[in-house]
């Protein structure tokens, strides 16, 4: 399918791929072209007889950071098409729902995955890259945090997930936390569902889930709460 959503990943271990994103729903999407997954070793673009990708830095510190000549090389081999070049950093923005559905709505995304103590600000600033945080934690690199982009993408292309209406209410579709599930048995070491959602009266049902999705966000997520409280009003 030659307009199927496409993921491009550089990485300096693309053995790395396509671990989880290669199973379940998303593998099988995978198999059936709903969407293509490109993966490219940095290190093809190394320089001299070891393949060095990075240096010193400057200034001193510890540590190595990315040179901005194999990155840029890297890159520039992309046929970009219309796709946003993001920079897995735990310095960018934060990765929010609004932001995977503009991904998923498009043509894809190229995805640089960053190692050492980070990489060249020059190329940063030469091929305008977005940087994307999924979270205030460092990791090790910028693979798992690709993974997971790509994955909460890659979820909401249709015939992925097969039922359109589960990503509807989800946390963060409506902007508030999704309500509790609950499924047979009817009780469970002294606990039972919830007599309203037994009763078959669906308008209460939705009230009932609605108010649950309100609390657990004014509770757990102030920071959304707020945010769904401007929205209204």
């Amino acid at each position: 399918m030659s307009n199927s959503w496409r993921a491009t990943i550089l990485t300096l271990f693309p053995d790395m791929f396509p671990g989880p994103l290669g199973i379940s729903l998303l593998g099988k999407a995978l198999e059936k072209n709903l969407w293509s997954l490109d993966v490219r070793d940095i290190r093809d673009h190394g320089l001299g007889k070891h393949r060095t990708v990075d240096d010193t830095p400057s200034g001193g510190g510890p540590g190595m950071v990315m040179r901005a000549d194999v990155a840029a090389a890297a890159i520039d081999a992309v046929d970009r098409a219309g796709r946003p070049l993001i920079y897995l950093s735990p310095r960018g923005r934060h990765l929010d729902q609004a932001r995977v559905r503009e991904l998923a709505a498009g043509p894809g995304a190229i995805l640089l995955c960053g190692r050492f103590e980070g990489l060249d600000q020059r190329v940063i600033d030469a091929r305008q890259i977005e940087e994307i945080s999924i979270g205030d934690f460092v990791l090790a690199g910028g693979e798992i945090a690709a993974m997971a982009l790509v994955e909460a993408a890659v979820r909401l292309i249709p015939g992925v997930l097969g039922d359109h209406a589960s990503t509807d209410e989800e946390s963060f579709s409506s902007g508030l936390l999704e309500y509790p599930q609950y499924t047979r048995p009817q009780e469970f070491e002294g606990r039972s569902i919830p007599e309203v959602l037994s009763g078959g009266n669906h308008s209460e049902i939705a009230k009932y889930r609605l108010a649950q999705a309100q609390g657990l966000t004014r509770e757990r997520r102030p920071d959304l709460w707020t945010l769904y409280e401007k929205a209204k009003s």
